[in-house]
């Protein structure tokens, strides 16, 4: 997650949510992509060290446990950027211009410089990001696949260039063995001929689309976030005016709530019952706007006062911050260490 002001509900609904429950099941590398946080927001950066804060806070306090998953800040282990590095020498342009979100973020965030090396590579430091920890699932969204689809075809370059297979690797094994007996024996061991980097699958979790205020995705871009840490007033004040249906203009006006907004809120925040209710109340105007947004207030606040409660508990002791992503670097760090030493060798670099 970038970190790039305090997680939004589309943050939460959209990753955290998710990662607290694949951390009872999966073996969890989850952190603060400060890198990334440059690739957009680099002419701008005294807030950095404390919306990095902001975000370990939030991870914490909604459920991640440093006993479970690995949490860390990304530039702290810089194994992350060297492979990044590597990487960048050997994949053509052509695939990072093609990236979906590559023109798309440019016409969304017109107002700023945009056309630099680090935003156009976004997508193979990612590639790094993941492949340093060989994993064999990416938990993403389906607006996410490419990014996955585009770390697979790193990987599998890679692999062709430098693999056990590739002419680099026939050269550094016949250097290394000049026994015929062992090289059979190299040719019977099937670690000896496993893929350098496997290719990782994506693992599609659940990611609703979260509206913002204005209608659009909810996005800090576009200044239309409920935040996750926002006291009870400020999110009842904000969704009082979040837009509907346009086509009810007037109180008595009869709504359709399959194209509103705020019942795409309820749908993710609300009971069944009380989804019911407010559909049959928007189709027969029987409600209005206000009372519909003040139940899914009420769904909204009860989903986060747990968080926001464990989340002052941590504020009252801040060692823990440092501690957990002291923590986490080392451990990532030494993972990541592992993969890097074998890249390295397998370019000649070692």
């Amino acid at each position: 997650m970038r970190p790039t002001g305090r997680p939004h509900l589309g943050n939460y609904m959209g990753a955290l949510y998710n990662w607290v429950h694949l951390q009872q099941d999966y073996d969890c590398y989850f952190f603060i992509a400060d890198l990334h946080a440059l690739t957009t927001d680099y002419a701008d950066t005294h807030l950095l060290k404390e919306n990095i804060k902001e975000v370990t806070l939030d991870f914490l306090a909604t459920g991640l446990d440093p006993g479970r998953c690995v949490i860390f800040q990304q530039s702290q282990v810089m194994q992350h950027a060297q492979l990044f590095a590597l990487f960048s020498m050997i994949t053509p342009l052509s695939w990072l211009e093609r990236v979906p979100s590559y023109k798309d973020q440019q016409e969304q965030l017109r107002e700023k410089d945009l056309a630099t090396y680090g935003f156009l590579g976004y997508p193979l430091l990612q590639a790094a990001d993941i492949l340093l920890y060989k994993p064999d699932f990416v938990p993403v969204g389906a607006d996410q696949v490419a990014h996955v689809e585009l770390t697979r075809e790193v990987a599998r370059r890679f692999n062709q260039f430098y693999g056990p297979h590739s002419k680099t690797a026939e050269k550094h094994i016949l250097e290394a063995v000049s026994d015929k007996e062992k090289m059979a024996a190299l040719e019977d061991d099937p670690q000896a001929f496993a893929a350098i980097l496997p290719e990782p699958k994506a693992l599609l979790t659940p990611s609703p689309k979260v509206p913002g205020l204005d209608g659009r995705k909810m996005s800090k871009s576009y200044n239309n976030t409920i935040m996750l840490s926002d006291p009870e007033p400020d999110v009842r004040a904000k969704l009082k005016t979040m837009v509907t249906d346009p086509a009810r203009i007037r109180r008595t006006d009869p709504g359709n709530p399959d194209v509103c907004p705020v019942f795409d809120l309820h749908k993710i925040f609300s009971s069944e019952e009380t989804q019911r209710k407010a559909a049959h109340g928007c189709r027969t105007a029987s409600i209005g706007c206000i009372e519909c947004k003040s139940w899914v207030a009420d769904a909204i606040v009860a989903r986060i006062a747990p968080i926001q409660e464990r989340r002052r508990d941590l504020e009252s002791r801040p060692s823990v911050i440092d501690d957990v992503l002291a923590n986490g670097r080392d451990r990532a760090s030494k993972r990541a260490q592992q993969t890097l030493d074998e890249v390295q060798q397998a370019m000649g670099l070692a």
